[in-house]
Formats: C-alpha cells, sequence, structure tokens
C-alpha cells in the first residue's frame, strides 16, 4: 500500500461533541473533512441509546447546562437540524431534612428566594439575592473566558471589568481600584466552601449549592473551586437544558449539519497513528485505511493521542515527560441508568410546582456537606463511599420520547467512586455500590426502589472502556485549578497546540476549557483550524 492516503482538508479524530463541533465549523466553512470515530455510533458521551425495550437512555451527559450559553448553537444553526432544548425549569432542588422543606431553584429568582425563605429563612433568602447579583457577571466572564484561547491576554481581556463586583476599604482612586481587583481574585482563586460559608447560614443550602459545583471533580475545599459554586448564578438567565430524545439529539444534529455541508463521519475504525509526512499529517486506522491531511484536530483522550503520536514516530522523551505532568486522578463516579414504573415522589415539596413537579431539575440529593466529605475521603483511600452523594435525572417527565407510556427513564450520578479500589474489584462490587446509589433516592422518595424495573451500571471501569474515558474520568483530566486555563493539560500542550507538530491541534475535555457539555474546544479548535491555509485542493 501507498504510504498516502485520501486527502482532505482536515481530519478530525474523535466523534464526541468537541470533534463533531469543529469539524462543522470546517465543514460549513466548505472544507473538505472527514471524522474518525473508534466507537460504532458517534457522539462519545454526548449520544443516546436504547438500553431497555422503548426506553432511550444516555450514556453520558444528561442535562446540557453551558452549551445553550455559547454562540455554537446559533453559528450552526441546529435548530433547524432538528435540535430542540426544553428549558430545565425548576432546575435544581435540594431534598428535604427532618426540621425544613425541600428548597427548589427555579429559572425565576423571587421563586427561589421564596423557596429558599420557606425552607432556611430570610437572611438566607437575601444573600442568595446577593449571591446571583455578584456572580452573575463573574460566572459570565468565566463563560467568556472559556470560549477563548487560555491565554493571559484572553484571559485578562474576560475578566476585565469585573472590580465593582467586589468590594474594599482601601481609599484613593488608585488605592481602591487595586483593592477591589485583589479582593475579586482573592474571590475568584478562593474554595467552594469559603464562598458558602461568606454568603449563608443554612448547611441544606450551602450543601445543595456544594454538590452544584461539585460536578466538575473537585471538592469544594479545593482551592479556586468557588467559581463552580457560583456558575449557579448563571442558571437565572439560562437554565439548564434537555434535549428532546435525550443528550444525543446534539450529536445528532451535528452529525446531521456535518454531512449535510459534504463532511464525512467513519465510525468504528479507530485511529492508532499520527505521523508528519513533509507539509502533511498522515492518520491511520485500526483497519490500515490512511487520511492524508494538512490539519489534524485530536479531539480524543490526550493520553490517547500522545499514544498515537508515539505510533508516528513522535520523540519518545517528549511524550513521556508530558504524560507524567497529566494528572487523570483515578476517577470521579459512576453512573446508574433506569428504566422505572414510577417517578420518585419525593417529599416536602412546595404546592406551586408546575405540572411536572421537580423532574426538570438537577436532584442535588445532599443536605449537610459533611456527606460530600465522607464520599470524596472514602474515593481518596480507594474505598466506596459510606453513603453515596447522588443527582437524579428524570427527565421523561419534560420528553415522554424517552419511555414507552406509563414508563420512565431515570439517570443517576454519583460521586465519588474511585476507579482503583483497595480491595475487591469492579466486576464484584459493581451491583453493591449500584444499590447503595438507587438506596440514597428511596432514603429521599420513599418507595422508590420498589419502581426500578431495569438497571444499567456504568462503573468508573465501564466509562473507560465504553466511551474512552481514561482512569474512569469523565473529565479526561483533574479539574483542579493547576489543571485549567493555560495549564490544561499541561502548560505546554496549552492552547490546543502541540509543541513541534505544526498543523496538529488539540480538542476534547482533556484542553481547555475541561470536561462538561460546553463545545468550547471544539469551537477553538475548529477556528485555529479555519486559520490556518490549505495545502491540498
Amino acid at each position: 500500500m501507498s504510504g498516502h492516503g485520501e486527502r482532505r482538508d482536515a481530519v478530525i479524530v474523535g466523534a464526541g461533541h468537541n470533534g463533531l463541533i469543529a469539524a462543522a465549523y470546517l465543514a460549513q466553512a466548505g472544507r473538505d473533512v472527514e471524522v474518525l470515530e473508534r466507537d460504532e455510533i458517534p457522539g462519545g458521551a454526548v449520544s443516546t441509546v436504547e438500553r431497555f425495550p422503548g426506553h432511550r437512555i444516555d450514556r453520558g451527559s444528561s442535562a446540557h447546562l453551558m452549551i445553550r450559553h455559547s454562540p455554537v448553537l446559533d453559528d450552526l444553526d441546529l435548530a433547524a437540524h432538528g435540535l430542540r432544548y426544553v428549558d430545565c425549569d425548576p432546575w435544581a432542588f435540594v431534598p428535604a431534612t427532618a426540621t425544613a422543606p425541600a428548597i427548589v431553584f427555579r429559572t425565576d429568582l423571587e421563586a427561589t428566594c421564596a423557596s429558599i425563605e420557606r425552607a432556611c429563612g430570610a437572611k438566607d433568602a437575601a444573600a442568595y439575592r446577593q449571591f446571583v447579583e455578584t456572580w452573575t457577571p463573574r460566572s459570565a466572564a468565566v463563560m467568556d473566558a472559556f470560549y477563548r484561547p487560555a491565554t493571559m491576554r484572553q484571559f485578562g481581556r474576560a475578566f476585565s471589568g469585573l472590580g465593582s463586583t467586589a468590594g474594599t476599604e482601601r481609599t484613593g482612586l488608585i488605592g481602591r481600584r487595586s483593592g477591589a481587583m485583589m479582593n475579586l481574585t482573592a474571590e475568584l482563586m478562593a474554595s467552594g466552601d469559603s464562598l458558602l460559608d461568606r454568603y449563608f447560614d443554612s448547611e441544606q443550602l450551602k450543601a445543595g449549592l456544594a454538590w452544584f459545583g461539585a460536578q466538575s471533580g473537585p471538592p469544594m475545599n479545593a482551592p479556586g473551586s468557588a467559581p463552580m459554586v457560583g456558575f449557579a448564578a448563571l442558571m437565572h438567565r439560562i437554565p439548564p437544558g434537555r434535549a428532546i430524545g435525550g443528550s444525543g439529539a446534539l450529536t445528532d444534529a451535528l452529525v446531521h449539519r456535518i454531512e449535510a455541508d459534504g463532511g464525512r463521519i467513519a465510525c468504528g475504525d479507530p485511529a492508532v497513528s499520527i505521523t508528519r509526512c513533509g507539509n502533511h499529517w498522515r492518520v491511520q486506522t485500526a483497519s490500515g485505511e490512511r487520511r492524508c491531511a494538512p490539519t489534524v484536530i485530536s479531539a480524543c483522550h490526550v493520553l490517547t493521542t500522545l499514544d498515537m503520536l508515539a505510533a508516528g514516530g513522535f520523540d519518545a522523551g517528549t511524550l513521556d515527560r508530558w504524560r507524567r505532568d497529566i494528572v487523570v486522578g483515578s476517577g470521579i463516579g459512576m453512573a446508574v441508568r433506569l428504566g422505572t414504573t414510577a417517578l420518585p415522589a419525593y417529599r416536602d415539596l412546595p404546592d406551586d410546582l408546575p405540572a411536572h413537579g421537580v423532574h426538570s431539575a438537577l436532584g442535588l440529593l445532599v443536605t449537610d456537606r459533611a456527606h460530600l466529605v465522607g464520599a470524596h475521603a472514602a474515593a481518596a483511600v480507594g474505598a466506596l463511599p459510606p453513603r453515596p452523594a447522588v443527582v437524579a435525572m428524570s427527565f421523561s417527565a419534560i420528553d415522554p420520547t424517552l419511555a414507552p407510556e406509563g414508563r420512565h427513564a431515570i439517570n443517576l450520578w454519583a460521586q465519588w467512586h474511585p476507579y482503583r479500589l483497595a480491595e475487591g474489584d469492579w466486576s464484584t462490587l459493581g451491583a453493591q455500590a449500584a444499590a447503595a446509589v438507587c438506596a440514597e433516592v428511596d432514603r429521599h422518595a420513599p418507595g422508590f426502589a420498589e419502581s426500578i424495573a431495569h438497571r444499567h451500571v456504568q462503573t468508573p471501569e465501564d466509562l473507560e472502556s465504553e466511551l474512552g474515558l481514561i482512569g474512569g474520568n469523565i473529565m479526561h483530566v483533574e479539574m483542579s485549578i493547576d489543571q485549567m486555563f493555560m495549564w490544561r493539560p499541561t502548560p505546554d500542550l496549552a492552547g490546543h497546540r502541540v509543541p513541534g507538530a505544526d498543523g496538529l491541534l488539540l480538542a476534547g475535555a482533556s484542553t481547555h476549557p475541561g470536561g462538561g457539555v460546553t463545545g468550547a474546544s471544539g469551537y477553538i479548535a475548529g477556528h485555529a483550524a479555519l486559520r490556518r491555509r490549505r495545502l491540498f485542493g
């Protein structure tokens, strides 16, 4: 076989949503683009399949929080390609305690504050208004930074003008400005727990918001985790969205957009090597197929990218140094996917809810931060959590296409569950861990366990084998502050480029801004590719 393959303007490795978004921008601009995917279906962790008869079950993400704040959906006109969202309103709730009713977060701020006042008192309701007022512009700036290349200049642009959101006791024009900026940066670099303690008294409220913030992975006592909590403020501007038909409806729309613009998507034949050939790159798949392109965007796990470069002859010592600098960790959690005969009946909910109740919401099933601390501490030593921290999502209540009539599809996400267990293995402990996750829902919605008709468990090992999430980490690389922005996944590999590999770009959760359904890295890498001149065609 000749050393060359079919020529393309660009080849994208990995058909997760970031890879597809990069491909869609290129195809929209008239570039000849092809996406290569290891799995039999596109989408990666943004895909939906029929796990049980008549039930459409997400394989990864379920609620889309961040991409609705991006330019991607409008730029690519994905609504015209079948994508439709329904607002999640309520967008979250914290279950009742022995002494307080549930806290329900609505898109409407005043309705949310009324719920907080009923459960926690007027002081915390007023504090929540102040929290939203202060953190809405800050969180909007974080989102802006997510869709810009990770450089100090771009970082400064995104956060300029936020001094007014912080106070200071310094005097004089320069003193006030410098003091406000120092306080702002201190608050942005603070832990989520310290932010919550600064604003609120109710442990129930603090626990719910801490659990919301912890969805990125780090515990809320970690430095730099305050903005993860602060992102809740933006939910009153645009709430999380549920894609009708499942999370994979976003993938379906992207595939339709790419193919309508002449792009190609090839599944079931993974790329195994990326090799420099003169003025272009050659990507070879497991079956021996070859594609040549001046631009390659690798949108899979960064360690998988390094393996492909190694197979293509890239310097082994450099690759080994990068591998050692990348912190994958030991997983974040696990998922339990259910088909049920009923929705969870949570206790002590308010009477003024819409017809679907709280089932549009992220069920933040934690009422005390000690619960989170215990789960994280157990994972740190390779043990199962004494009580799993659970997010319950029952979106079939607002999207009847997900399950047969009279049935429901329930997604449960639980943290923290270690990929590396100190004792035992996931093949034997998976069922036990899943039972504990379901029992945690039953604790707040008595009788729920009896409604379970079907169950599919995704342990950290399953997440790795099915979705290519190395180490079971759904974010690819730890989301600690030293692995974010200009340092993600390493300072050398930040900026979505590989030193010494001109024309090879990086996208996916391993790169800035990290995991979650943002589409941001695909957006950045796609636009970087568009700025490159074509060498073929």
